[in-house]
């Protein structure tokens, strides 16, 4: 068992034979976890499943909520761990940060998340009811094409803040009125943890997990000391989105791509429904991509250009060789409006999504 308060035998006590024997059966490890160290005493034959056991009984971060962020080399490991044997001297002289919350912290949040989805009353006054003048329908799709869950990381600073910005995405006039338009259902909207999609190369902005099962956003600034632009988060939702249809960042994918931005910009009423920048699109700065192509099976497939065909959001094709980029988007979108008659108001066939891939 480790322990973090011994105390050194005097000189005169122990004779300095058997002080370096001591020395020699134990070692010293030091975390950092919220900014605070935390030194640890234990065997020299001490692994990384006990520095597990001790992070649990002295600062009360139970195993599931436990992530070791180790530099250089080693990255980021999580209880189980795939080598539960790993000896902690091997990590003596390395730089070991702890990111995770006790369980009191989780279900603070928890109920605090809870209380806010809860109605509430003001002196008496019920809270307004909905407009009889509203369309049913347009309810029904509003709560059938959207984000089921969102979901902040608990562990990392504030997460009613991340909250609040994953609900900002997800009420967002011009997102919901895209989502509806390709009928794009997306059971989880979570946030991105800096510290596990940064390289010293480049910093991903997003991930789609296996054609919009999971979609993550890199909502943080890499210190955790604030959080990024909304205008350039929601323009790496429409990236997110348009792998919902292709995996690759093929040709059919940057015109689904931008034709979401567009809608987006169009629909977004608070902004006066116009696009700021006439064609031009949103692309990430030096050293930030996207992603690396649609997360198909928990692997990446990367991405490849050169495709020679146009895929309209119903999943027809046509020939793009030799033809304009406007010349691309007037075809595709006479076979959209094909693809749409020959559909005939057939709603929920095939994959339940008109902006999905039809095989």
């Amino acid at each position: 068992m480790a322990s973090t308060d011994e105390q050194t035998p005097s000189k005169a006590s122990t004779p300095p034979t058997d002080m370096a024997n001591n020395a020699s059966d134990t070692i010293q490890l030091t975390i950092t976890h919220h900014g605070n160290p935390h030194t640890f005493t234990f065997p020299s034959d001490a692994t990384i499943t006990d520095l597990s056991n001790t992070i649990t009984s002295t600062l009360s971060i139970p195993p599931p909520n436990q992530k070791l962020l180790i530099a250089p080399k080693t990255g980021l490991l999580r209880p189980p761990f795939k080598d539960a044997t790993l000896p902690l001297s091997s990590l003596v002289s390395k730089k070991i940060t702890l990111m995770g919350s006790t369980a009191t912290e989780v279900s603070t949040l928890q109920s605090a998340v809870t209380k806010a989805s809860t109605p509430r009353t003001y002196g008496g006054i019920k809270p307004a009811s909905p407009s009889p003048s509203r369309d049913p329908r347009r309810a029904q799709e509003d709560a059938l094409y959207t984000f089921t869950t969102l979901r902040p990381l608990p562990y990392l600073p504030y997460p009613e803040r991340s909250l609040r910005f994953l609900e900002r995405l997800r009420d967002d006039p011009g997102i919901r009125a895209s989502m509806r338009r390709h009928r794009f259902s997306v059971p989880l909207l979570t946030e991105m943890n800096p510290a596990e999609h940064t390289t010293h190369e480049s910093r991903t902005l997003g991930l789609n997990r296996n054609r919009g099962e999971v979609i993550e956003l890199r909502l943080r600034t890499d210190a955790y000391d604030g959080y990024r632009d909304y205008k350039t988060i929601r323009r790496t939702l429409c990236h997110e989105l348009a792998h919902n249809v292709w995996g690759e960042h093929d040709r059919n994918f940057w015109l689904l791509c931008r034709e979401i931005e567009r809608e987006v910009e169009r629909d977004d009423w608070t902004r006066g429904g116009r696009s700021v920048g006439g064609e031009e699109f949103y692309e990430p700065s030096e050293g930030e991509v996207h992603d690396h192509g649609g997360w198909t099976g928990g692997e990446f497939v990367l991405g490849s250009g050169g495709a020679e065909t146009v895929a309209s959001s119903a999943g027809g094709q046509v020939s793009a060789g030799g033809m304009s980029r406007r010349e691309v988007l007037a075809r595709a979108a006479e076979e959209r409006a094909k693809a749409a008659r020959r559909v005939g108001g057939q709603e929920g066939e095939g994959d339940g999504a008109a902006g999905s891939k039809q095989s």
